[in-house]
């Protein structure tokens, strides 16, 4: 009853601060775009909005590590695995700038799928050939504009915490925009919120850490289909080294 309760008042909290920062977005939104054609501010807003329900949860301490290795200058394909819906709120912690690629049910939900719309996020249907067709070719002129794009190349949120099979598009994209990958790795979101369920299940420590770019010129002449294997190995080998003692949150 205690998990109830509390899942209760997160997710309440949630509502009714969106409904506070939405206008705050918007308002960014305007005094912004006509200067800041990557929309970064807002991004930068979002990324504060979306880091507010992990520094005010104590059951949530999150370590970001590796953030050091972020370009700021350099566009990246960045690729993390995708373990609990909190995955979402916790890379906003990276305050590094992207485009999410994110299933349209997301953009649909009041107040936050609005703010998704007004940052160009980019939106995709899934199972609809025609939505992916749509969603590379979005990906392709974001990242031509000088945007990072962040994807879930699992598609979904793992059930069991395990790692899904990869699929291709973000490889695809990082061959043919010749930009380099960057693999981001999330750790315990699926402890504190499973798939199935809005009720958080306590307190976990969460880690962030950002691996080493993978420059374009390593997999330049390398098949998608063996980068895309390759990558999922690095996060398969990292995933199982993490399963040392998380350190204390910073």
């Amino acid at each position: 009853m205690i998990r109830v309760a509390g899942s209760a008042l997160f997710w309440l909290f949630m509502t009714v601060s969106s409904v506070a920062m939405f206008p705050l977005a918007l308002l960014c939104w305007v005094l912004t775009v006509a200067f800041d054609r990557r929309l970064v501010v807002l991004h930068q807003l979002t990324s504060f909005w979306a880091s507010m329900y992990t520094w005010l949860n104590p059951a949530w301490p999150v370590t970001v590590a590796g953030r050091d290795k972020i370009d700021r200058d350099q566009t990246y394909v960045m690729v993390a695995n995708h373990q609990s819906l909190l995955d979402i709120l916790v890379l906003f912690r990276l305050f590094s700038h992207f485009k999410w690629v994110s299933k349209i049910e997301n953009f649909r939900i009041p107040l936050i799928g609005w703010n998704m719309r007004l940052n160009r996020y980019i939106e995709l249907r899934r199972g609809d050939k025609a939505s992916i067709v749509r969603m590379l070719r979005a990906c392709r002129e974001t990242l031509a504009a000088g945007n990072s794009i962040m994807m879930f190349p699992e598609g979904t949120r793992s059930a069991d915490g395990r790692l899904r099979r990869f699929k291709p598009g973000a490889f695809e994209l990082a061959k043919d925009a010749k930009l380099p990958l960057l693999p981001v790795l999330v750790e315990g979101t699926a402890s504190a919120l499973p798939k199935k369920g809005l009720v958080l299940q306590g307190r976990h420590r969460i880690r962030i850490r950002v691996l080493d770019p993978i420059p374009y010129e390593s997999f330049a002449d390398e098949p998608v289909e063996d980068l895309t294997l390759r990558v999922r190995e690095l996060f398969a080998s990292e995933l199982e080294a993490e399963k040392d003692p998380v350190p204390s949150a910073a």
